[in-house]
């Protein structure tokens, strides 16, 4: 058992100060020190001042194996930077071996990232996921339009899948990823949904992320008409926004990006208990615009963030990625945008992955890291934990230690 006293404990909608936690596996208590100290005597350990104790952060949404890139992918538009990923797909994956994916990992647990879910293409990042740390929502990725080809790729799907449901460990989640409406058929999508649904298996599916695919599945026309007609011999996309939203009726999903919805789907999110996940970084750098956050909320739509991968992003970091929103969404109060942002890489994240984390309180698993600020701590940690980032000097995943002194 652990009894660590804090100058703070940050919870996901309160600043308790001179407060410390007891934790074994699970958090058992958030009490203030006085208490502690009378009660367990030198059992405690003073973190002294500056220090703040906090849930472990939950990257929703990370692609590994293009771990490899820093300059070799085209930013500035989607079409764009689609095509160099086509064109340099290969090298890019050969250069990120199981040492290049393990090291992102660590990267990640190193800026506090104590679970994340990984979209995984090819299953080239699967035994670096089971070997991690971390807790691992593990999206095995469904794609593939091509009617004529559906067995061949439903059959690798399955393989995948299969493959990663054998990589049993506590913390290790086999899950189902939907590409997205222009690159699954319908049949294959209803396969998957089918097998999830039988299986409570998590799904998460990208939609809506450029006004190209806006454009292509609205009207078949628009930047992606080329790209498919050239690569795919594809005149039309496979489905409809709508249509597409209509498979997850009975399957809460995580879909990535949302930034150009319709109302309607907007609403068919909200009937669908659907959680949307917002990558601000990587929607910058793609120039797809910005998530509509006010109308999201309007809608009462679940949101999280997470990071996308460095295929379209210069880091896999949670502080730094709420610090962009932050800025990114300049009309929002920002106080209250900066416990959103908090919510959305903790107690929000932990719900829409069906994890036991994500908060400090009593009964859930003690995913914490313990950091250390210099400056003194107020009202307005929330947006100073963005502004000047703390350090992480410990990091506790079911209450043992996975980094730090």
């Amino acid at each position: 058992m652990h009894i660590l006293l804090a100058d703070a404990v940050f919870t996901h909608d309160a600043i308790l100060r001179d407060h410390g936690i007891v934790f074994d596996q699970t958090i058992i208590s958030i009490t203030p020190n006085e208490v502690l100290r009378a009660q367990y005597g030198d059992q405690c350990q003073e973190l002294g001042n500056g220090s703040v104790i906090m849930s472990g952060l939950i990257n929703a949404h990370v692609h590994l194996e293009f771990s490899a890139n820093r300059s070799t992918l085209t930013y500035g538009g989607f079409m764009p930077w689609l095509s160099s990923v086509m064109a340099n797909r290969d090298d890019l994956i050969n250069d990120c071996d199981d040492v290049c994916i393990a090291n992102t990992i660590d990267t990640m647990l190193a800026a506090g990232i104590t679970a994340f879910g990984a979209v995984s293409s090819y299953g080239y990042d699967l035994d670096a996921c089971a070997k991690a740390p971390q807790k691992v929502v593990y999206f095995n990725e469904l794609i593939g339009s091509d009617p004529k080809m559906a067995d061949a790729l439903y059959a690798n799907f399955q393989e995948r899948l299969f493959a990663s449901q054998g990589c049993k460990r506590e913390g290790f989640y086999p899950s189902i990823a939907i590409h997205s409406p222009y690159s699954v058929h319908r049949i294959l999508i209803q396969k998957a949904l089918s097998y999830a649904k039988d299986h409570a298996l998590r799904v998460t599916a990208h939609f809506m992320e450029s006004p190209s695919e806006r454009e292509w599945l609205d009207e078949n026309t628009g930047d992606f008409k080329p790209f498919f007609e050239n690569f795919l011999k594809q005149h039309q996309a496979a489905n409809t926004a709508e249509d597409f939203l209509g498979y997850f009726t009975e399957v809460p999903t995580l879909f990535t990006h949302v930034v150009h919805p319709k109302e309607k789907e907007l609403a068919l999110m909200q009937e669908g208990g659907h959680t949307i996940i917002h990558c601000p970084i990587s929607n910058r750098l793609l120039g797809n615009g910005t998530l509509d956050l006010a109308n999201i909320q309007s809608y009462n739509i679940r949101w999280v963030c997470g990071t996308d991968g460095l295929s379209s992003n210069y880091a896999l970091d949670l502080f730094e990625e709420m610090k962009i929103a932050l800025f990114m969404h300049h009309s929002h109060d920002l106080l209250t945008l900066a416990y959103q942002l908090w919510h959305s890489v903790t107690v929000n994240a932990a719900k829409a992955l069906d994890l036991n984390c994500g908060t400090i309180a009593p009964d859930y698993d003690a995913d914490i890291l313990v950091t250390r600020v210099d400056y003194p701590i107020n009202e307005q940690l929330p947006i100073h934990l963005l502004l000047q980032p703390c350090t992480i000097e410990s990091v506790f995943i079911q209450g043992q230690k996975v980094k730090g002194n």
